[in-house]
């Protein structure tokens, strides 16, 4: 984890993911990459693109007032001895997020949430859905404010499937990274109810030739899958709930629905997200 990208519309809950952010690259030496995306109206770009000139003069108040508000969020205590890199750019938040990942190297990105009123209603409206859906690389979403962000204990919902090795293979690794208890659940509902003997045959195939140690398996039931997950995330106290997403347009992601866009409007932990490779 060397570099974190975060959105901002400079509000609190924006806010609470930088604090997450900032505590997480001092821990790991890592700079992190804040962004501001700026959405013109459509009457104010002609069509190749460009912004009219009469035009103009508004399109600098909106860099202006965004640059302001940079540099009181920058003079934040939390954020001393960090490089910060600070841009704003006129571009459709869905776009300009997934190409500044990409510009700048990110290797995680770290977003707020509203949480439960719905992802319409998350600080850049559905993009974070199209986000949390789309990335390459892993999404934190964070609702609330973490004065001390510490991953003990993280979970990872998995349907146990060998198209998801690859994805094992990043939650692992980050598991590790954070030194956090990596807590494998496959949610078992009457609609889709596996025996205990079959998922423990599942579960070998899963994790063979995947390295690692500091893990626990557990077979949850439950009415749903998104039941499930939240109603064993708060037995154990999880700190972080990770789930993988197909990267498929629609809300067909993860096991079925729209688990991972529930999970991040409801769940009190923070979630993070991994495109399913595989």
């Amino acid at each position: 984890m060397k570099t974190i990208l975060v959105p901002t519309d400079f509000s609190e809950k924006a806010e609470n993911a930088l604090k997450v952010a900032a505590q997480l690259a001092k821990k790991f030496d890592a700079e992190i990459y804040l962004l501001h995306l700026i959405e013109l109206p459509v009457d104010m770009v002609n069509p190749v693109g460009e912004t009219r000139s009469n035009d103009l003069p508004e399109a600098l108040f909106f860099m202006k007032m965004a640059k302001q508000k940079f540099d009181e969020l920058l003079s934040r205590p939390y954020l001393k001895g960090l490089k910060v890199h600070d841009t704003v750019e006129v571009n459709k938040a869905f776009d300009g997020i997934l190409e500044a990942s990409t510009k700048h190297g990110c290797d995680f990105i770290i977003m707020g949430s509203q949480g439960a009123s719905g992802l319409k209603e998350m600080f850049i409206g559905s993009n974070t859905e199209k986000v949390v859906r789309t990335s390459e690389i892993p999404v934190l979403v964070v609702k609330n404010d973490h004065p001390s962000f510490e991953v003990k204990n993280f979970i990872f919902a998995t349907n146990l499937e060998s198209t998801g090795k690859n994805t094992l293979s990043k939650v692992v690794a980050l598991a590790d990274t954070f030194q956090a208890r990596l807590h494998l659940v496959y949610i078992n509902t009457a609609n889709e109810f596996v025996t205990s003997n079959d998922c423990d045959q599942k579960l070998k195939k899963y994790i063979e030739g995947t390295d690692f140690n500091n893990y626990e398996f557990h077979i949850f039931n439950d009415d749903s899958v998104e039941q499930g997950i939240l109603n064993f995330a708060k037995k154990i106290n999880a700190d972080v709930v990770g789930i993988a997403t197909h990267g498929r347009k629609g809300l067909s992601h993860f096991f079925n629905g729209s688990i991972s866009e529930d999970l991040v409007n409801h769940a009190n932990s923070p979630v993070i997200t991994f495109k399913l490779e595989n």
